[in-house]
């Protein structure tokens, strides 16, 4: 999605023009992870562009969508731009067992330290 918003209507409240944006960026976000993912991947990536015009358009965090768009209506704009790109992407997660497995061994390990450092406060 790339697109620009216009945060002013002569014909609509400020508020209803506002939610409507936020309802038409969610509902696109919904949409796109929806969509099949390929193979060895395991989750869509949406990495975003907000600025006052495509020129002035700067990378942000994803979780900070909502966040610029209320501040672009708080700071009175007339309209910003946002451009949102899906990229499939795969995030590595452990299994239940391996994290197990090195809770046990971390425990084992602080086990030693601690009889470790008895023996060397006895002597």
């Amino acid at each position: 999605m790339k697109k620009t918003f216009l945060l002013t209507d002569a014909k609509k409240d400020p508020q209803r023009v506002l939610e409507s944006i936020k309802s038409n960026i969610k509902k696109y976000i919904k949409r796109e992870r929806r969509k099949e993912l390929p193979d060895d991947t395991n989750f869509w990536k949406i990495d975003c562009k907000f600025g006052n015009t495509k020129e002035t358009a700067q990378e942000i965090r994803f979780e900070d969508i909502m966040k610029n768009i209320n501040e672009a209506s708080q700071n009175k704009q007339d309209s910003f731009y946002i451009e949102l790109t899906s990229t499939a992407s795969t995030m590595n997660f452990k299994k239940k067992e391996e994290q197990k497995e090195l809770s046990e061994t971390n425990e084992e390990i602080q086990d030693v330290n601690n009889i470790e450092t008895q023996n060397t406060e006895e002597n």
